[in-house]
C-alpha cells in the first residue's frame, strides 16, 4: 500500500506537482489536516503512519518525512532556495535543514526533484550517491496554451509573475522597466500584493502610474494574463525549476529570464537570458523584446515548442513507475 501525503495539492509551485502526480495514483491519504511546513509537522507525520510495515510505502509530493517511519519512503525537494537564498531562511528552517532533512535524504529510499540544476545541488548537500536522486520534472497543463481569452487589462503590459519573494529579483526589475526606453504606454504587472519598500522604489523612480499589482490571479485566470503579456519579465536569482518560465512559453508569450540555477535549462534556445544581477542587461532585454517583431515571433514559435517537451502526464507518469518500483 501506498500512503501519500495530499496536504501540498494547491496552486502555488509544489501543489500544482502534488495535484498532477497524484491524480492518477492509488494512494491511502495521510491523517492530518495541519499544514505539511508546520513546526513539528514531521513528528505529528511519524505518528500517522505509525501503522505502516516495511511492505508499505510513504511518498511526499513536498519536501516533508517522517521523523521515524518502518516502511520505505520517498520524498521530493523542487529545490533548496532555504540553503541557497538566505533571506527565504530563519534559523528554524536550517536546523530543519541541516538535521531532520538531511538525515531523511540518507534514510529514503528515493530522492525525487524537479531538474538536474537541482538533482546536482542535492546531491552535493547531502551527501547521498547520485543514483539515490531522481528528476521527474515538472509539466505544463493544457490551459496554457496560444489560443484562449485575454485577461482584459486596459493598457498594454508585460509580465512578472511573483510573489516579494527576495530572490525573485522584483527591484531590479522595476529599476530596469523604469530606464527601458520602451513605448510609456506600456506598464509592468505583477502577481499579488505589494509591500512598502517596492512601492517605495517605484514612487523613487516615478512610475507609479505604469506598475500594477493584480492581487491573487486564480490559477484558471493565469493562462489569460501569460495571453494578454508582450512579454515576461523573469530574471529570478534562483529557481529549482521556474514553472512561470514554460507556462507563458506554453502560452506563445516570449520571455526573458536568467541565465543562472535551473532557468537556461528549462528553457532551452526559446528565451533572452541575461545576468540576473545586472539592471542594464534586463533593461537591454525588454528593450530588444519590445522593439524587434520578427524576435518576438521567433521567440513565440520557439516557446511553444519548448514548452511541448514538458508535460505533466509524463511526470505522473515517472513518478509513479518509480513508486511500483520501490
Amino acid at each position: 500500500m501506498i500512503c501519500a501525503d495530499q496536504r501540498w495539492i494547491g496552486d502555488h509551485g509544489i501543489g500544482r506537482f502534488a495535484r498532477h502526480v497524484l491524480a492518477g495514483l492509488d494512494y491511502r491519504p495521510v491523517r492530518l489536516t495541519s499544514h505539511p511546513a508546520a513546526p513539528f509537522d514531521t513528528w505529528r507525520l511519524a505518528r500517522a503512519l505509525d501503522k505502516l510495515t516495511r511492505d508499505d510505502l510513504f511518498f511526499s509530493p513536498g519536501y516533508n518525512t517522517p521523523l521515524y517511519c518502518k516502511s520505505p519512503f520517498v520524498f521530493t525537494i523542487h529545490d533548496l532556495s532555504h540553503i541557497f537564498c538566505p533571506e527565504n531562511s530563519s534559523l528554524a528552517i536550517r536546523l530543519y535543514y541541516t538535521t531532520i532533512m538531511k538525515q531523511a535524504c540518507h534514510r529514503a529510499a528515493k530522492i525525487l526533484t524537479v531538474s538536474e540544476f537541482t538533482r546536482s545541488q542535492i546531491v552535493e548537500w547531502s551527501g547521498v550517491l547520485p543514483e539515490k536522486v531522481v528528476d521527474v520534472g515538472c509539466g505544463v497543463d493544457a490551459a496554457y496554451r496560444p489560443e484562449g481569452d485575454l485577461y482584459g487589462l486596459p493598457f498594454p503590459y508585460v509580465l512578472c509573475v511573483s510573489n516579494r519573494k527576495r530572490h525573485k529579483n522584483e527591484f531590479r526589475v522595476v529599476e530596469a522597466f523604469a530606464k527601458a526606453a520602451i513605448d510609456p504606454r506600456m506598464h509592468l504587472v505583477f502577481t499579488g500584493e505589494p509591500i512598502e519598500d517596492l512601492l517605495r522604489l517605484i514612487e523613487h523612480l516615478q512610475v507609479r502610474e505604469r506598475i500594477d499589482f493584480a492581487g491573487l490571479v486564480p490559477e484558471s485566470k493565469l493562462p489569460a494574463l501569460y495571453r494578454g503579456a508582450r512579454a515576461l519579465i523573469f530574471p529570478s536569482l534562483y529557481e529549482g525549476f521556474a514553472l512561470p518560465v514554460v507556462e507563458a512559453m506554453a502560452c506563445g508569450t516570449p520571455v526573458v529570464t536568467s541565465n543562472v540555477s535551473a532557468m537556461p535549462e528549462i528553457a532551452g534556445d526559446a528565451t533572452l537570458l541575461v545576468d540576473p544581477s545586472s539592471v542594464q542587461q534586463i533593461v537591454d532585454a525588454i528593450q530588444q523584446i519590445m522593439s524587434d517583431t520578427s524576435l518576438r515571433e521567433q521567440l513565440r514559435e520557439r516557446g511553444i515548442a519548448r514548452a511541448s517537451q514538458f508535460s505533466w502526464a509524463r511526470t505522473a507518469a515517472g513518478v509513479q513507475a518509480l513508486l511500483g518500483h520501490t
